[in-house]
């Protein structure tokens, strides 16, 4: 078998290479549907692929039925409910942990307290923005503060105002345990009525929160 010489095994290799250089030409002149941008293969039949419920199969909705499957994000009077009253739920707690630091006896009470009154502070001003933001800080819910659940009554904050060292512990701790209940309820009930997924969100946090908090201070 005779042996080609150096320069014949370059020109095959660049006969080769040409080819490649081919080839890949033609494969980037033809329709890539995959380099298109996502809208474009959308609207040439490629759905939206949306979960389907327990047991059910998964459905391909068009850009279309996508849009008007989205869930209703606008607030609703419940929702404006929530964030009015749970403001000045919260701002009683805070009146409430605002008499700790001179009247408790407990050091684990004096830390619950602390605790209560750093989540609960910066939750007011989430819904204070949120109402400014969506316009509903001027709109009237007509419930008082007797009608929230969890509320503590006049004769009891002054009671908890006299009271010092254990006597402060338990009736602190009694009070606050309702006045979490009452949040939690309150919070069920926004998740259930209201429609805004960002006070649905909050609503969760309290339940969450203050769940943690009734456990601990039963335990106390």
């Amino acid at each position: 078998m005779r042996r080609r010489s150096p320069r014949h095994r370059r020109a095959a290799l660049a006969a080769v290479a040409a080819v490649a250089v081919l080839a890949l030409g033609a494969c980037d002149s033809g329709d890539d549907k995959s380099a298109e941008p996502p809208s474009t293969r959308q609207d040439k039949g490629i759905g939206v692929i949306a979960p389907g419920a327990p047991g059910e199969p998964a459905r391909t909705l068009s850009a279309e039925e996508a849009k008007k499957a989205r869930p209703d994000n606008t607030p609703n009077s419940a929702d404006f409910t929530y964030a009015q009253m749970m403001i000045v739920h919260h701002g009683q707690a805070l009146e409430m942990t605002a008499l700790v630091p001179e009247r408790a006896d407990s050091d684990v009470v004096k830390r619950l307290s602390a605790r209560i009154a750093a989540s609960q502070e910066p939750e007011i001003g989430a819904m204070e923005g949120w109402l400014e933001s969506n316009a509903g800080a001027k709109k009237e819910t007509g419930h008082h503060h007797g009608t929230m659940p969890g509320m503590a009554t006049e004769a009891q904050l002054t009671r908890l105002r006299a009271a010092k060292g254990v006597a402060f512990d338990e009736l602190f701790l009694k009070l606050m345990i309702t006045h979490h209940q009452g949040a939690v309820v309150m919070a069920t009930d926004a998740i259930s009525d209201g429609r805004n997924i960002q006070i649905a969100d909050m609503a969760k946090d309290v339940i969450a929160q203050q769940s943690i908090e009734i456990d601990r201070m039963r335990s106390m």
